[in-house]
């Protein structure tokens, strides 16, 4: 996969629902039935596009993320610094994600993407930056992926991560 986020499809579980051992080893899921591992990647893909496109707002997505336990919001974070990395994202980006997110400049997670080449540790900072870390990571993604929608995408994107429905309007 070029950029983007897309590993399959499908429709989550209800967020929340998965148990408290998971943990994501590079690319892996350990602790978890491969099938379990997926459901909770499918979530964090879908949650995270929807708020790139503008189908779910930040604070929505905020909201979802912060339902889950400590050791699942660590491996989103991991998985979605992936995303961001996919998606190619700049120190312009860096700054305009920050921006939007609602997180000082001066937070840990607003100086880590920023920096040049950007950091992605979020999952090892403390549990109480967690919920900042998503916010900027996501901020920061939607900035990224909305230009290569607008550029490499632009008329004949055939990315399905790229063509989300609305949620009322899903098959």
């Amino acid at each position: 996969m070029e950029h983007g986020v897309g590993r399959g499809g499908g429709e989550p579980p209800a967020s929340g629902s998965f148990p408290t051992w998971v943990m994501w080893n590079d690319r892996e899921v350990v602790g978890v039935g491969s099938e379990d591992g997926r459901a909770i990647r499918r979530e964090a893909e879908r949650v995270v596009n929807e708020v790139a496109q503008g189908l779910l707002t930040l604070d929505g997505g905020t909201t979802w993320f912060s339902d889950l336990s400590p050791v699942v919001r660590q491996a989103v974070l991991h998985e979605v610094a992936g995303y961001a990395m996919q998606a190619h994202i700049t120190a312009a980006d860096g700054r305009a994600g920050v921006a939007r997110s609602g997180v000082k400049p001066t937070a840990n997670p607003s100086v880590m993407i920023c920096m040049d080449p950007p950091r992605y540790g979020f999952a090892a900072l403390p549990a109480d930056e967690h919920v900042k870390a998503f916010r900027v990571i996501v901020s920061v993604f939607s900035v990224a992926d909305t230009r290569r929608r607008q550029t490499y995408c632009k008329g004949a994107c055939g990315h399905a991560w790229h063509n989300l429905l609305p949620r009322g309007e899903r098959p």
